[in-house]
């Protein structure tokens, strides 16, 4: 009996550590590297927003700032604007707009604000050169981490979340409304700022309104988070955030910006 015992427990024994020998192996097993990402991987192309025909301007006035608004550029300065890095804002303001210096970088906002309504006017030079996202490329950047693309979408086609109107990488514009180059567009953007958890989840959603010259591109649409070049959406903990505008780094020639204002919500 005692022999038969002390077989059974080599039996175990062996089993046991045959099972943590297969364990051992298991762990050690290799799986394949997950790719990394590049930019081309979070783009598509089709179905390209519809191209809609908005009548002419009739008048080259500005649309007055509404009287509880804050107005971020006049046209004479760019006093409520700076560099991310805190240095002055130093693009080319004249003749009642202020156009884009490459070498100076992106400008922001001195303030920040929560939830608002923004109004922000942009021309695509009328002499513009290059294609596809090398055409006019810039955008507003909201709280800093969302971005509503701006781009010339004149007869210039790219991958549909990078159009104008689109928020970027995310969601396309409902529709193309866009104004030949040497003319001005309009953005007025509405936008509902995230609210979270406290482990930094979102309770609420970013959400995003966009009516390009007037024509609604974006309705109410939820962002999964920042808006990414290359890579998925994040989260990132803000409720709170400038307004900026950026300097892209295509070759093309630089676009220009006019009043521009903001209402708090």
């Amino acid at each position: 009996m005692k022999h038969v015992l002390n077989s059974c427990c080599w039996i175990v024994a062996l089993a046991t550590v045959s099972g943590a020998g297969a364990q051992a192996q298991d762990s050690k097993k290799q799986y394949p590297k997950q790719m990394e990402m590049e930019a081309g991987m979070s783009e598509y192309w089709v179905p390209q927003p519809e191209v809609v025909t908005i009548a002419e301007a009739t008048s080259d006035a500005l649309r007055p700032a509404p009287s509880d608004a804050t107005v971020l550029f006049d046209g004479k300065d760019l006093s409520k604007w700076q560099r991310p890095d805190g240095k002055a804002a130093a693009w080319w303001v004249h003749d009642g707009i202020v156009t884009v210096d490459k070498s100076k970088g992106d400008i922001q906002t001195k303030d920040e604000y929560r939830d608002f309504q923004l109004h922000v006017e942009w021309s695509i030079p009328k002499n513009i050169s290059g294609e596809g996202q090398g055409r006019g490329n810039s955008g507003v950047y909201l709280h800093n981490l969302y971005e509503v693309q701006i781009l010339d979408t004149y007869g210039n086609e790219t991958y549909v979340n990078g159009a104008a109107g689109s928020l970027y990488k995310q969601s396309p514009p409902l529709v193309n409304p866009i104004r030949k180059p040497g003319e001005w567009n309009e953005y007025d953007i509405l936008f509902t700022a995230p609210t979270f958890t406290k482990d930094g989840r979102y309770r609420t959603p970013p959400i995003v309104t966009v009516l390009f010259n007037g024509v609604l591109v974006q309705n109410s649409t939820i962002l999964q988070g920042t808006t990414e070049y290359i890579g998925f959406p994040r989260t990132v903990v803000k409720e709170t955030g400038p307004i900026l505008l950026q300097s892209h780094g295509d070759p093309s020639e630089p676009i220009s910006f006019r009043n521009i204002w903001i209402r708090e919500l």
